[in-house]
C-alpha cells in the first residue's frame, strides 16, 4: 500500500540543513500572511474608523445647519403687523388729540376741507383701499375709508428719513390703515381717525399706539365694519 502524499510545503528533504530551510521559508510565507491579514484588517477598521468621523462630522454640521436656519428664521423674518383691538374705543384722551364734528355727505365734487389733511366730512362715493402708498391721495377717497373706521397716517417726506419711516411702519396693523405722503402738513405726521386727529414731531412718539388703540376700526365712525377694500387704489400703492 502506498502511503499517503504530503503537500507540497509539508514535503521533508532527507538533508537536514536544506529541512531546516524549507521549514524557515514555510514558516515566513505563513508569517508574511498573517502580517498581510493583520495589515488588511487594521486598514478595513482605520477605513471604517474615518466613515464614522466623516459621518458623525457630516451630521454635526448638518444639524448645526439647520439650528443656525431655525434661529435665522427667527432673527431676519419680518416682524408681525402690531394688533389693536377693533369696536372697543373706550373714551380715552389722549394728549395733543384734536375733535371736530363733521357730516358724511357723498360728493362728486371736489371739497374744501377745513383741517389738513382732513378727518371726516363729505367725500366721495368710493373709497380708497388701505394700504401702502408712496405718492399723495385724493382727500375724497381717504376720508370714506376714515368713515369705515381707517386709520389715515400721512407724513411729510421731507422730513422723515428712511429710519424715521420704517419706525413709523412698525406700528401699523395689517389692515384699516393708510399710509401716505402728504404736502403741507404742519408736522413731520398726522394721524387721522374719523373726527379725530393727532400731529407728531416723530415716528417714535409713544401716543402712536394709543391713538391706534382708540379709534383703529373704532365703533363710533359712522360705517363701523364696512370694508376697507374692494375699491379704488390710488397712485403709488405697493
Amino acid at each position: 500500500m502506498t502511503p499517503p502524499s504530503r503537500p507540497a510545503d509539508r514535503r521533508e528533504s532527507g538533508n537536514p540543513a536544506t529541512q531546516a530551510h524549507i521549514n524557515q521559508t514555510v514558516k515566513q510565507q505563513r508569517e508574511q500572511k498573517r502580517q498581510e491579514k493583520l495589515a488588511e484588517y487594521q486598514r478595513q477598521l482605520a477605513k471604517r474608523r474615518r466613515s464614522k468621523v466623516v459621518w458623525w462630522v457630516v451630521g454635526s454640521t448638518a444639524a448645526l445647519a439647520v439650528v443656525a436656519l431655525v434661529v435665522a428664521s427667527f432673527v431676519f423674518a419680518p416682524r408681525s403687523a402690531p394688533t389693536y383691538g377693533a369696536l372697543d374705543s373706550a373714551g380715552a384722551e389722549i394728549e395733543g388729540v384734536e375733535t371736530f364734528e363733521n357730516d358724511t355727505t357723498h360728493v362728486e365734487e371736489p371739497v374744501d376741507y377745513p383741517q389738513t389733511p382732513p378727518a371726516g366730512g363729505p367725500h366721495s362715493s368710493a373709497w380708497l383701499n388701505c394700504g401702502i402708498y408712496t405718492e399723495p391721495q385724493k382727500n375724497e377717497n381717504a376720508v370714506h375709508s376714515l368713515e369705515h373706521g381707517a386709520i389715515w397716517v400721512t407724513y411729510d417726506a421731507a422730513a422723515l428719513s428712511d429710519d424715521d419711516l420704517a419706525a413709523l411702519k412698525a406700528h401699523l396693523p395689517s389692515t384699516y390703515v393708510i399710509l401716505s405722503p402728504y404736502e403741507g402738513l404742519d408736522s413731520p405726521i398726522v394721524l387721522s381717525a374719523w373726527n379725530n386727529q393727532l400731529s407728531l414731531d416723530s415716528a417714535s412718539d409713544e401716543r402712536i399706539p394709543e391713538f391706534f388703540e382708540e379709534y383703529w376700526r373704532s365703533q363710533n365712525v359712522p360705517e363701523p365694519n364696512a370694508s376697507c377694500s374692494g375699491a379704488l387704489d390710488g397712485p403709488g400703492k405697493l
